[in-house]
Order: C-alpha cells, then structure tokens, then sequence
C-alpha cells in the first residue's frame, strides 16, 4: 500500500471524506456565528460584550492537554490492531510453511495390496489435498476474523464461505438423521438463514449470487473470482458491506434532529420486528439467534488436524510443537484484537471533554473581542476547526476496524495473506541435491568463482585433499571474507 502526502495526494471526494472536515464544519460554523454575532455588538452598538480573559490561557492549555492525550490514546488503539493484523499474517505464513514443508506425504502405515504403486501415488494425492484445504482453512482464518470485527456474523460471505463449505454441518455422520439441534455452531446463528436454509442440499452458485455494487466491479477488481466455485443455499454478502449512506451523511446539520427522527424507526424494530423474527423460528430454535465465534471455530478444526497429524506420527514432535505454538498465537492474538474493539474510550470522559471543549469556544469570542475586533470572527473559526479537528480525529480511529476510510484496510490484509498462502503452496518440495550441485551456484565466491558441480567433479584439487583438504576450504572463505571486507567498505 502507497501512502501520499497531503500536499502530493491527488485529491477526490474519497480524499476529502477521509478527513473530518466534513464531521466538523456544522460546530465550527455555530461558535463562528456566535464570534460573529459577538464582534457585531461589540463594534457597531455601544453594548461591549466581554469577559475577563484571565482564564484563557489556562483553560485553553488544560484543553490543548487533555485532547492531545484524547488523540494520542485513539492513535494507540489503532497501531495496536495494525500490529496485531501483522502477527496474523506472520503466524498465517509460518503455519502454512510448516504444513506444507514438515507434514509428510508418504503414509508408511498403509499397507498396500495389488498394485502398490497406483495406491501409493493414491495417498500421496490424498495428502496434498488435506494439506492444501489445511491451508485453505488458514486464509480463511484471517477473513472470518476480519467479519468478526466488523460485527457481521455468520459464514454466508463470498470471501468466506467458498473456503470453508466443506466442513461438516452436523454432529451425526449421517445428514439424514439430523435434526435442528445436531447442527455445529458454525452453522447456526445466521440471522437470515431459513429453516429450509439449514436442512436442505446446496442449490444456488455462489458466483452468480451478487449484488449490484459487485456486479459494477466485476469488470476492474472481483478478488473473489480467485476463490473455490461452489454452491449454497443461503445467497452470499458480498465480501464488504459497509452501511449504507443516510441524509445525515449528506447533511450534517440534521444530526441535531436525529434523535426524535429515529426514535420511532427504534421503537419499531426493537418491538415489532423482533416478534416476527421471534416467532419465525421453527421449532426447537426458539429465541434470539446465537452468533458463533467463527475464527474459534476454525482453529478447532485445525486443532483436530494436527491431532490427526500426531495420532498417525505423521508429524514429528518438534514439528507439531510449532504447530501448537503458532495456532496458540493466532487465537491470542485474535483475542487482543477483540479487546481492542471492545473496550472504547469511556463515554463519561468524552462527554465531559467535548462539552467542556463547547463551553471554552463559545466563551473564547467574549475573551478575545476587545483585544481583536472584527478578527475575533477567523480567530475564533480557526480555533474551532483546530480543536474540534483534533477531538473527531481521535474518535475516527478509537475503532480501526469498521469501512471509515481511515480505517484499517483489512481486506487488503487478508488478500495479501492469499497470495502468500498461495506462493507457499507453489514451492515445491524438492531435494537440495536437485538444485544445490549446479554451475549457477557459486557458493565460495568471491574466494572461488567456480560452480558447486565443477567443485564437487574436480577430485584433483587440494579441496579433495586426504590430509589439506578441509584447511584449504577454509583458506578460501579467509579468502572470501578479506575481499568483501576490503570491496565493502568505503575508505
């Protein structure tokens, strides 16, 4: 991701909704109104609207403080959950490394009949499989846990469930034998998921169920085209769903009036809607719906691989001890991010801090007015954007994780770990004699130039000596060492 600064940046309407001017204009021009009305009285009638100024300046400091601490707090939050999605990504890659490189393939425990070799190339195919839906469940570790945080529950999304629709659904073998109460919690709790949803066969693709934002970005950035095709039974969100604008959006000023416009839209859905929704469970499913923890979910089903993984001694001791140490860290890890989200500035300290702030700027016109004249009304405008700007800027990022476009670009996050995971599985296995013991590899350079093959081949030099052999090796990297020193430095 590339960042510009604010003077090379090329600015748009994405650009300017990015800051908070547009959160903050309706204050400032009310205390710019009251300065104006303020300067108008004092400078065209006989009436002098001031105050003592004595406590200006160390109300203003104590502001000035208090909101520096108020940003650079909210500031913290933010780089902790950007520290946080790092160790993701770096817990991610390693897991995959060691599935894909340390887990074996070869299965000495089958015991094959007729045709030996069909079955054990067989089970060869079979283990790259489980490894690679392994790690198909690792992406999608860090996509749940992006839904997770944005408070969007459930799997049905078409970054999530292409990658995890293979999971089992119920806790009996046989889907014919389960009722309502014998689905996993991964499966329940979606709050838009039909009884017929939760017990019948998949029937829809999931790549033609899109809605008409995502149909728009088809043609320029669809991600999701690089996901499993496969089918389900619930139509699929799209992979963001940020809310929808309102008037109040358009129109800041309304915010004065929000509350009695949406008093009775509350009122509605708490009381009404939640009876429908109520009483439209079948049977057995009375009540709320219950969301499930899904990253949990998934590390779970990653923990009963690795189980398998030790039973079968597929995977050695140290090996699955890294395992177990790096799925430890995702789970803490998701658990420090849910902290963050969870634990907001209280809302005690910042009401008293923005109506103190109101009250030092609509008192600030009747302090500075005998002093500035008609200066008092850009003096006071600029305070406010000021002060105000720097208080909204720290509630804009106290949360880093929801669509505000100062927030944490978790999407890109969980793409590059796809492409990640993906490279890793791109690599090969391969024998170091494959690729080691060739002429493009010069291992003793700059001492010797010559290719590892030509080294290893040619036993007549006092390399492949009985008695100097391995003092000659280390008179070469002496060698070596002297002329990078020498090369390397600047004199």
């Amino acid at each position: 991701m590339t960042y510009s600064s604010f003077l090379t940046a090329r600015w748009s309407v994405k650009k300017f909704n990015a800051t908070v001017i547009d959160d903050i204009w309706p204050e400032t021009l009310l205390f710019t109104l009251i300065a104006t009305m303020v300067a108008a009285v004092t400078e065209m009638t006989r009436h002098k609207l001031q105050v003592n100024n004595a406590l200006l300046t160390v109300l203003g400091t104590v502001l000035g403080l208090v909101i520096s601490f108020r940003t650079s707090s909210a500031y913290e939050r933010y780089q902790e959950g950007r520290k946080y999605w790092t160790n993701i990504q770096t817990y991610s890659r390693t897991l995959a490394q060691l599935l894909w490189v340390y887990v074996e393939i070869e299965r000495p425990d089958k015991n094959y009949g007729e045709n030996a070799e069909v079955q054990r190339r067989a089970e060869k195919l079979k283990a790259i499989v489980e490894k690679r839906s392994m790690i198909n469940l690792i992406q999608a570790f860090s996509v749940a846990v992006k839904h997770f945080l944005r408070n969007e529950p459930g799997i049905y999304y078409e970054d999530l469930y292409p990658l995890i629709s293979f999971l089992p659904r119920h806790t009996v073998d046989s889907s014919s034998e389960a009722t309502a109460h014998d689905f996993l919690p991964i499966w329940t709790g979606h709050e838009k998921l039909s009884q017929s949803a939760r017990t019948t066969p998949t029937v829809s693709p999931a790549n033609t169920i899109r809605t008409k934002r995502q149909n728009r970005r088809n043609d320029s950035f669809d991600p999701e085209k690089a996901l499993p095709r496969v089918t389900s039974d619930v139509p699929l969100r799209g992979a963001r769903n940020p809310p929808k604008p309102t008037v109040f959006d358009y129109f800041p000023i309304l915010m004065i009036v929000r509350p009695f416009m949406i008093a009775p839209m509350w009122l509605y859905h708490r009381i009404v809607r939640k009876r429908e929704v109520y009483s439209s469970e079948p049977d057995g499913m009375d009540g709320p719906p219950v969301d499930s923890n899904i990253p949990l979910e998934i590390t779970m089903f990653l923990h009963s691989y690795l189980q398998y993984l030790q039973k079968k001694a597929y995977v050695s001791a140290g090996v699955a001890s890294g395992l177990l140490g790096n799925l430890g860290s995702l789970q803490d890890t998701v658990t420090n991010l849910e902290r963050v989200r969870n634990t907001p500035i209280p809302f005690a300290y910042q009401a008293h801090l923005r109506i103190s702030l109101w009250l030092y700027l609509a008192l600030l016109p009747f302090q500075i007015v005998q002093a500035m004249g008609w200066f008092t009304i850009p003096a006071t405008c600029f305070g406010s954007f000021l002060l105000l700007g720097f208080l909204q800027i720290g509630q804009e990022i106290e949360n880093p994780f929801n669509y505000d476009e100062n927030d944490l670009d978790m999407d890109s996050f969980c793409l590059g770990i796809q492409r990640e995971l993906h490279e890793i599985t791109a690599h090969p296995v391969l024998e170091p004699q494959s690729y080691i013991f060739s002429a493009a590899n010069q291992p003793f350079a700059p001492g010797d130039c010559r290719g590892a093959e030509e080294i290893v081949s040619d036993v007549t030099h006092d390399y492949h000596g009985p008695t100097q052999g391995m003092h000659t090796i280390r008179r070469t990297l002496l060698k070596s060492w002297r002329q990078v020193e020498q090369v390397t430095r600047e004199v």
